[in-house]
């Protein structure tokens, strides 16, 4: 991996769609919060020069996880939005790193990336922008207009050509800072990172990551990412 990288970590988020009592990134896989584990998994990444995570103001349960105490993790206050956390975290990282510096953004909720695939991202080769994704399997249809009681496809895609964005997305500081404030003043939909670059002219290069890779969204995601982290440990446990 590359000998010089930061992390930066959005985590202010309530996930709506779990219908919990707590944000998502707390709620407990493997009997840890969720957000614990994606740290502990990033930690564990060869080359790590730090990470930046971004939680709402009001947030009450980072302080108690035990990451949050780790010398190379760092706390900024986030925003409503995905990108206002991201900007946040990347203002902080400003005032000490240089614009070059690597910068990879990770979701919160996707504590089983493979650190292989992370390494993939940071080869050598590799564009300095770029994002792990997987290529989709499925035929996939766009839907048209709604008639009554019915949505119906209005056309089938080439599949070929389509991707599902995954995490972490790699960029130096300095640019994805600048394609972030840029976005956001145009009054952009800055759904990823990899967005706000293709607003700012820039093609960002596909690295094809796993299906393990999971995001969890939904709670049915929990019991998936809980399986495929008992496998690995056990695959782990079998080679010792």
């Amino acid at each position: 991996m590359s000998s010089s990288f930061w992390v930066v970590v959005p985590a202010a988020g309530v996930g709506k769609r779990m219908g919990a009592d707590k944000p998502k990134q707390y709620l407990p896989i493997l009997g840890r919060p969720l957000l614990a584990v994606t740290l502990r998994n990033i930690l564990s990444w060869p080359g790590l020069a730090g990470v930046v995570v971004a939680v709402s103001a009001e947030d009450s349960y980072f302080s108690h996880l035990g990451e949050a105490r780790h010398p190379l993790v760092h706390r900024v206050t986030g925003g409503a939005e995905r990108v206002d956390s991201v900007l946040a975290a990347l203002e902080f990282l400003s005032r000490h790193e240089a614009p070059g510096t690597t910068v990879l953004v990770h979701d919160a909720a996707r504590p089983c990336v493979a650190q292989g695939d992370v390494a993939a991202l940071l080869e050598p080769g590799v564009s300095s922008i770029a994002l792990l994704a997987q290529p989709v399997c499925d035929t996939v249809k766009l839907s048209g207009a709604e008639s009554p009681g019915a949505t119906r496809v209005a056309q089938t895609l080439d599949r070929d050509l389509i991707w599902l964005a995954q995490t972490p997305q790699k960029a130096p500081l300095g640019l994805l800072l600048s394609c972030l404030r840029q976005g956001l003043a145009q009054g952009a939909a800055i759904t990823d990172e990899a967005s706000a670059l293709e607003l700012g002219g820039h093609a960002p290069q596909l690295i094809a990551g796993h299906r393990d890779n999971v995001k969890i969204t939904h709670p049915a995601d929990i019991l998936w990412a809980e399986t495929i982290l008992r496998l690995r440990h056990a695959a782990t446990e079998d080679k010792q």
